[in-house]
């Protein structure tokens, strides 16, 4: 489904302050996977997500994305951006607070290729919205002309979710999507990203602090160290870690 191939990052290059963010990372992602992507600060998770995602661009040379067989090392943002959907750590960055639900909905629709600019101003969309919205048990589905900006972090964040997964997107970045909310509304949005994964059998890498979410959810765990990956366990293995057995790979990477 998705290949990065000998992938490397370096900030500031050729300073004082040159710092490898990715080194030679090589990875395969099969589709239908839910990866929780782990490591201490500044091992290269976010790195790895803005490469994928395109708002960093990965050193010359060996580096390589593959999506579906396709060549994406090149393209840009906005290319990847009607495959590739990512909610990140502030709910503020997902959604565009001057505007209504409705529209920022309409600005996810807007996302996919052969619709024209009339998506999401009939009724029909509207309702459409409305049902999703209901789901979410927030009383939102009855406030659809307001503003995003008057409703609270989590309340965003829930919204952001599903816009970014409206189209279904063919790969899902979750970057600490719960690390700015309050315990309850952190524990929604992490039921609501796995919901949404799970039933529309999305592919999905999740970066998490909260080792807990591990052994809850996903189908397989990477750990970065220093922009390598030291540890990945999928399938039995998966079932098999513990949470001492994570602590452990934080105390003495490989």
């Amino acid at each position: 489904m998705m290949q990065l191939k000998n992938l490397s990052v370096t900030f500031n290059r050729g300073t004082e302050q040159e710092f490898r963010a990715l080194d030679d990372l090589s990875l395969s992602v099969l589709e239908g996977e839910f990866i929780f992507l782990l490591g201490a600060n500044g091992s290269g998770k976010s790195t790895l997500l803005n490469v994928i995602a395109g708002n960093v661009r990965a050193d010359l040379g060996k580096s390589k994305i593959e999506l579906y067989g396709e060549d994406f090392t090149h393209k840009s943002l906005h290319v990847r951006a009607k495959q590739i959907a990512r909610v990140f750590q502030q709910p503020a960055d997902g959604i565009a607070a001057e505007l209504s639900i409705v529209e920022n909905f309409r600005l996810a629709a807007l996302r996919s290729t052969g619709r024209g600019l009339r998506i999401g101003t009939d009724n029909a969309f509207r309702n459409e919205i409305r049902d999703r919205i209901a789901v979410l048990g927030m009383g939102l589905e009855d406030k659809l002309d307001r503003t995003a900006g008057s409703f609270s972090g989590g309340q965003r964040q829930a919204l952001s979710l599903l816009m970014a997964t409206y189209l279904k997107p063919k790969l899902l970045l979750l970057d600490e999507p719960t690390a700015a909310l309050d315990p309850k509304s952190a524990e929604t949005v992490f039921r609501l990203a796995c919901s949404i994964v799970e039933h529309q059998k999305l592919t999905a890498i999740m970066v998490t602090h909260d080792l807990r979410h591990c052994l809850r959810a996903g189908s397989r765990i990477i750990h970065l160290h220093e922009g390598r990956i030291a540890h990945d366990v999928a399938g039995l293995k998966k079932q098999e870690i513990s949470l001492a057995n994570l602590y452990a790979w934080f105390d003495a990477p490989t």
